[in-house]
């Protein structure tokens, strides 16, 4: 049974309103779009301060008010006309500079794709003029005209837009409760927020301030006031600071310690020239500086601010401007890699704060107040004295348990001085698997498998990076077809292949010749691993999967090597750990992103038994 063929029909212009609704379609995806629109069109403007009111999760209204430029009759009438705009530059001969792009928006399409599918009433006035109002309500225009809108000498502009997509009913179909589109405005918010640390913003949702921010005085250093404020003061206290510059491409911002991480990407933020962006590639450089230090659902929160000529990046990929095209993305994502793995090697053995504060509600548990003792002081020290054991052998000997007297007259010299180093002195191993140690104002429980596996496994990365990576050739070359597109880009990169350990050669169009690959991967599938490398090179350009694979392989060597919880150690074996866990970067978390130590106060010991 054959399909019925349509005529085609005739090629027609569509009308404005439909042109404009679909144009609405595609920037104004939810309310949160809207609010991103607007609060952007105020930030061009110049605006020091922008309020925002919303209801019903914006649908209901949406009402942003600025302190910026402003506009006068005339330049109202074109801020709602298909592509009008302030915002494009002219070059040299004449024409709009699509590459020197500065500003937040550029394209003129957010008013009028606004008004078309919602009511929208503007009031502006400008320093020099007086001030006018404009009504846009499903795509029909009415005015400017006269507005009593702030006094002479004074500017700004106040857009509401009320009733959204109700020109579009099918469309109010596709959002989400008025709950989850609040959520979604307040995201917006944040990240403009971040870029603009000197500017001040409020967030109304429904009569409840949701955010107060001042402007704060400086970029940099406010910036991590400001992020303190929308992050969390968690992420100000556990967060490296990240500078580099390569190629006229500056990159700063701040990376939270691998310990303090999430179970998603939400506390992800990034920046291009001060616009919030959600890019694949930055997000992928992310996740790989972090791939040593984290589990793999395991997330990182960052906040990087990237700054570069705007002839370098392309702002103009994505309707709604989420994503950037840089025109040597290699160089960003090696600058990102590389700064952050800086940053968070200057952080050292350092873990996060929140690990001693969750250690310290443990130990605030009902069952464990000092109130709730019922067994007499006598008895709770000799439980004590049984779970702890303290050894004074020589490294080489054998560890031999004391008894709590002996320990005590071997450790008696040790009070004496306060310990001076950052992980203090071992003074007990509990339980065979943790050692506890002073420092000068608190103690720190280390778990002993976790550190030494981070230790080995730093080790033989320094081993690989020092001395290459061991090659196994292979007894019979293995052939991998692939599209000759594919080949390409992997052959493009041989040398950094070889330098990994795999070696390649070209056998012709389509094909790949593979005569030795890295020794510490054993048997493996080698076909699977150079098209895995060929997808990472046409997302990414990197070679993260066979850096991946090799970095996992010597974590899984690492964790086997390491000492096993269980073991006795004696003093100076402790001790010892302690010393290479001080020197040793990233020495805070084991492979899988887990904490290596928790450090209580001496500040906290005292309030658990109300001495504060």
């Amino acid at each position: 049974m054959g399909l019925e063929v349509k005529a085609r029909a005739n090629i027609r212009r569509l009308p404005e309103g439909t042109i404009n609704r679909i144009a609405a379609g595609e920037v104004v995806e939810r309310p949160a779009s809207a609010v991103k629109e607007l609060v952007e069109n105020a930030l061009d403007a110049g605006a020091r301060r922008v309020a925002v009111t919303i209801a019903a999760g914006g649908a209901g209204l949406i009402l942003v008010e600025d302190d910026g430029e402003g506009m006068d009759a005339d330049g109202l009438a074109l801020a709602i006309e298909r592509h009008a705009t302030s915002k494009l530059p002219l070059g040299v001969d004449g024409t709009d500079d699509l590459t020197n792009i500065a500003t937040l928006g550029f394209r003129g399409e957010a008013l009028p794709s606004i008004g078309a599918v919602a009511r929208v009433d503007i009031s502006s006035r400008s320093k020099i003029s007086d001030g006018h109002a404009i009504r846009v309500e499903g795509g029909a225009i009415s005015g400017p005209e006269p507005a009593g809108f702030l006094s002479a000498g004074e500017s700004g502009t106040r857009v509401e837009v009320r009733d959204l997509f109700f020109a579009t009913p099918a469309r109010l179909k596709f959002l989400k409760s008025a709950r989850a589109e609040s959520l979604a405005v307040i995201d917006i918010m944040k990240r403009l927020a971040m870029a603009r640390p000197d500017v001040g913003f409020t967030l109304t949702d429904e009569g409840r301030v949701v955010l107060s921010l001042h402007a704060e005085e400086t970029l940099f250093d406010g910036a991590l006031g400001r992020l303190a404020k929308l992050m969390g003061r968690d992420f100000a206290d556990n967060a490296a600071k990240v500078a580099a510059e390569r190629e006229a491409v500056r990159l700063w911002g701040f990376a939270g310690l691998p310990t303090y991480n999430r179970a998603n990407a939400q506390m992800q933020f990034l920046f291009v020239n001060g616009r919030p962006v959600r890019d694949r590639l930055l997000l992928g450089a992310v996740k790989g500086a972090y791939a040593d230090y984290l589990a793999r659902d395991r997330h990182p929160a960052v906040a990087l601010f990237i700054e570069c000529d705007p002839a370098f990046v392309d702002v103009n990929v994505h309707p709604a401007k989420a994503e950037v095209r840089f025109r040597d993305s290699g160089l960003v994502r090696g600058l990102i890699v590389g700064a952050l793995k800086a940053a968070l090697h200057e952080a050292s053995h350092r873990a996060s704060t929140t690990i001693a504060d969750a250690a310290f509600d443990a130990f605030r548990a009902p069952e464990l107040k000092p109130q709730t003792y019922t067994y007499p002081m006598q008895q709770r020290f000799s439980g004590l004295a049984e779970s702890a054991r303290v050894y004074q052998a020589p490294l080489a000997s054998q560890p031999r348990v004391h008894t709590p007297a002996a320990e005590a007259h071997a450790h008696a010299h040790d009070h004496d001085h306060a310990p001076q180093s950052p992980l203090g002195v071992a003074r007990a191993q509990l339980h065979d698997t943790y050692i506890v140690a002073q420092t000068q104002d608190g103690i720190v429980i280390v778990d002993q498998h976790a550190a030494h596996e981070r230790l080995v496994y730093e080790r033989m990365k320094h081993a690989l990076e020092n001395g290459g990576v061991k090659r196994q050739p292979l007894l019979i070359p293995e052939i991998v077809e692939m599209d000759e597109s594919e080949t390409s880009r992997v052959l493009a990169r041989s040398d950094e292949l070889s330098a990994l350990g795999l070696v390649v050669e070209s056998f012709g169009p389509g094909a790949l010749l593979v005569r030795e690959v890295p020794a510490l991967l054993g048997q493996l599938d080698v076909k699977a691993l150079i098209r895995d490398l060929s997808d990472d090179l046409a997302e990414s350009e990197s070679l993260s999967s066979l850096k991946e694979r090799l970095d996992h392989v010597s974590a899984t060597l690492a964790c086997h090597m390491s000492v096993r919880s269980g073991r006795r150690l004696n003093a100076e074996e402790m001790n010892a750990l302690l010393r290479e866990m001080e020197s040793t970067p990233h020495s805070g978390q084991c492979n899988h992103g887990r904490p290596t130590y928790v450090e209580l106060k001496l500040a906290d010991i005292e309030r658990l038994f109300g001495r504060r």
